[in-house]
């Protein structure tokens, strides 16, 4: 086997690698030593530091800020097949040991040491997401090896993600295996969802709330609930089967919200669900002018910092989501308030949810904080995987 070209990093640009980290910065390349023109997207390389210390084995795109990606720190253990399915059958034996169905994600990139690589899994149909340059030169192996260590029927590549414009990838969809089925049924806590996989929002379903939605019972039993940003009902059908009377679902897509009423159809809840469609500013605005009143308020919106630069924005964003929904929640009632931006740390989620409350004029008080499920595992060195903030919070008028 032929030797991996190596990438020397600068002096003192290791640390963070050493201390577990897996990203490298065009800026943190010795370019002198090993020149990132030279480099073709993708390629696999072995990784130095400034002294010429082997610190393992990565792969590098020189036309992305983020130029290089360790995947090993062993040394003697190149990219490849052996290591791809060793590293799916690792992800794989903790999910079976967590989930008795195999419906979760599967492959949760960097925490699962296969940056750039996120797979979900719906049954025997695996939906794959190559999202570097590095994953997608190794596609064939790594496609081999989840049907080696996995087992399915289906493989579904979607590889629409905005993410792979970054790296220099076109976007396009694909099915590599077996045949893809319109719809996929996902039992969550004795409901059933219809999801699609091939059109849905990212692969089709979010996992990584599973776990948030469970905690809704501990805390309420909601009589009239709201579900903003309601996708395809998640949220909302389980506040149903908890029994709330009625359900507002509010969704900027018609396809989604016609997704939630088939869903709620299927769960015997169709009688208790209403979809509005709109923007979720202005049908709050709009519910609030009503007098309309709810005593459990669901916020899960999109990244609302997607970048650094998104960030004063971002937060201008989310207090006012907040303050909007709790304009329309009763003394005492439950908000369930959510954000995926990876750039926004915990404590400033709840400072921004906090100045919202204060603009509404309601105090709350903290239940619980939630994160993603186990199938979305944290990397203690990456922050950056610990992206899902989810807050249980009690509305007391006069704080």
């Amino acid at each position: 086997m032929t030797s991996p070209a190596s990438l020397r990093l600068n002096k003192d640009q290791d640390r963070r690698l050493l201390a577990g980290h897996c990203w490298i910065y065009s800026n943190e390349v010795d370019t002198q030593a090993t020149p990132l023109k030279g480099f073709e997207p993708g390629q696999a390389v072995q990784i130095l530091s400034h002294g010429g210390h082997p610190l393992g084995h990565g792969y590098v795109n020189p036309h992305s800020l983020i130029c290089a990606r360790l995947v090993t720190h062993d040394p003697r253990r190149p990219l490849g097949p052996a290591l791809w399915e060793q590293r799916i059958g690792q992800a794989l034996a903790l999910r079976e040991q967590l989930y008795d169905q195999p419906f979760y994600r599967l492959v949760f990139g960097e925490s699962d040491g296969l940056p750039g690589l996120v797979v979900d899994r719906y049954g025997d149909l695996l939906v794959v997401q190559l999202t570097t340059a590095g994953m997608e030169r190794a596609r064939p192996e790594i496609l081999a090896a989840l049907e080696t260590v996995v087992g399915p029927t289906s493989i579904l590549l979607r590889n629409d993600t905005s993410v792979r414009e970054l790296e220099g990838l076109p976007l396009a969809n694909e099915v590599v295996l077996g045949d893809l089925p319109v719809d996929i049924e996902v039992p969550e806590q004795g409901n059933r969802f219809l999801v699609s996989p091939l059109t849905g929002q990212k692969t089709g379903w979010f996992y990584d709330q599973a776990e948030n939605r469970d905690r809704l019972a501990r805390f309420c039993q909601p009589r009239r609930a709201l579900d903003v940003c309601s996708y395809i009902g998640a949220w909302g059908l389980r506040a149903a089967h908890l029994g709330a009377e009625e359900v507002v679902c509010v969704d900027s897509s018609a396809t989604a919200l016609e997704r939630v009423g088939e869903n709620a159809e299927r769960n015997g809840l169709l009688d208790r669900i209403t979809g509005v469609q709109g923007d979720a500013f202005e049908v709050l605005r709009l519910l609030k002018e009503q007098g309309e009143r709810f005593d459990l308020v669901m916020l899960d919106p999109p990244a609302f910092i997607k970048r650094r630069k998104d960030e004063r924005e971002g937060l201008q964003a989310y207090q006012r989501l907040n303050r909007l929904g709790l304009e329309v929640l009763e003394p005492g009632g439950l908000l369930v308030t959510s954000s995926c931006s990876f750039h926004l740390g915990r404590d400033e989620f709840l400072r921004a949810i906090q100045q919202g409350a204060r603009r509404a004029n309601m105090g709350l008080q903290l239940l619980e904080f939630g994160g993603q499920g186990p199938d979305h595992p944290i990397h203690p060195a990456i922050p950056e995987t610990a992206y899902l903030k989810t807050c249980f919070l009690r509305a007391v008028p006069g704080f």
